[in-house]
């Protein structure tokens, strides 16, 4: 028995010219909650359409979990799936009651008929929409549309969801409970692929992180892997006393023969005049060195003893926390690095 949930298989999807998804491959396992991450345009909801049948791709498989415990190409054969629950983009809704939209989709899905009741007032009291029960959706937030909207992809108690930035709009509370209400579903085994701009949410729910770019896969791993390989490897050291511009000039090539050893080599190899910048302004050296401790502690000594009579340092110091935000931008900046050699 698979417990594969989900397998993509080199997923492209073309708009005229334009690539919106290229060669995606990946598998997400039952009982993972795996986070879809990147810019705006990059092939989020592109791949969410996909998988949820929604369009359909130019190659390349989807395989969902069927009934039977296997994997099925979902292009081939629609049928006999597990249950699947969905909240696509930004939920838009007739303007009806919370009770009758989420007694209707419940219907829809087949939830046992004498349970809807009670799982749709659950539900309403979970997301504090219970007094709401019977108004009217034209008198609601988008906050709480987009609760609704959450509650509409959940009604019918589904083994794997897709949701499409399930947090978008919401407090601070809501994105909280929403949270919460992610770990329960995992708990009972459910299989979730979410895409979010809220990075931190990502990382108190995920297991893995799928980050896209341009359509292109660039990273797929745990949090803590990915930081582990993408880590930041950055000193700052701040100086007492502002430098003239052609004497900071000066020192960063004397800096750049004293710490060639110590610094990060792609970038000494590749020439590349930042990996030691001056900036003025906050009168600090930025280094990029090769992220050993033993090298921090070699750069620190070299700068008090050789550099001592350039300048005084008041601070030296790595960034205090390496924010997945961090590690965001780093893969991003790495993979149109990659493409613009390619160029070259």
């Amino acid at each position: 028995m698979s417990k594969t949930v989900i397998k993509l298989e080199n997923l492209s999807k073309k708009y005229g010219n334009f690539i919106a998804l290229d060669t995606v491959s990946f598998s997400v396992r039952k009982g993972e909650i795996i986070g879809l991450v990147g810019p705006n345009g990059a092939g989020k909801t592109t791949l969410l359409k996909l998988i949820a049948r929604l369009i359909r791709p130019n190659s390349g498989s989807v395989f969902i979990k069927n009934n039977d415990c296997k994997l099925q190409n979902i292009q081939k054969n629609s049928k006999n799936l597990i249950e699947m629950g969905f909240l696509i983009d930004i939920p838009h809704f007739y303007n009806t009651t919370p009770y009758c939209l989420l007694r209707h989709i419940a219907n829809i899905r087949n939830y046992p008929r004498n349970k809807i009741k009670l799982r749709i007032d659950h539900l309403l009291k979970t997301f504090d929409l219970y007094e709401w029960k019977y108004k009217m959706l034209k008198t609601f937030s988008k906050g709480m549309i987009q609760k609704l909207g959450f509650m509409v992809a959940i009604i019918h108690d589904p083994e794997l969801f897709i949701l499409d930035e399930p947090q978008t709009g919401l407090d601070t509370n809501a994105r909280i409970k929403i949270r919460e209400y992610l770990k329960s579903l995992q708990n009972e085994g459910k299989t979730i692929l979410l895409s979010s701009h809220l990075l931190t949410e990502l990382r108190e729910v995920c297991d893995k992180i799928a980050l896209i770019n341009q359509g292109v896969l660039i990273g797929f791993d745990t949090i803590d892997n990915l930081e582990r390989k993408f880590k930041t490897k950055v000193i700052f050291c701040e100086i007492l006393k502002p430098l003239p511009q052609k004497k900071a000039e000066k020192l960063i090539e004397k800096l750049l023969r004293n710490l060639e050893s110590y610094l990060e080599k792609d970038m000494v190899n590749d020439n590349n005049r930042e990996v030691i910048t001056y900036n003025n302004k906050s009168k600090t050296f930025k280094i990029r060195y090769n992220g050993l401790e033993a090298s921090r502690s070699e750069i620190l000594t070299i700068l008090t003893s050789r550099f001592k009579s350039d300048f005084t340092i008041s601070s030296f110091s790595e960034p205090k926390s390496s924010q997945f935000e961090s590690l965001y931008s780093q893969l991003l900046d790495q993979d149109h690095n990659e493409k613009l050699k390619g160029v070259e």
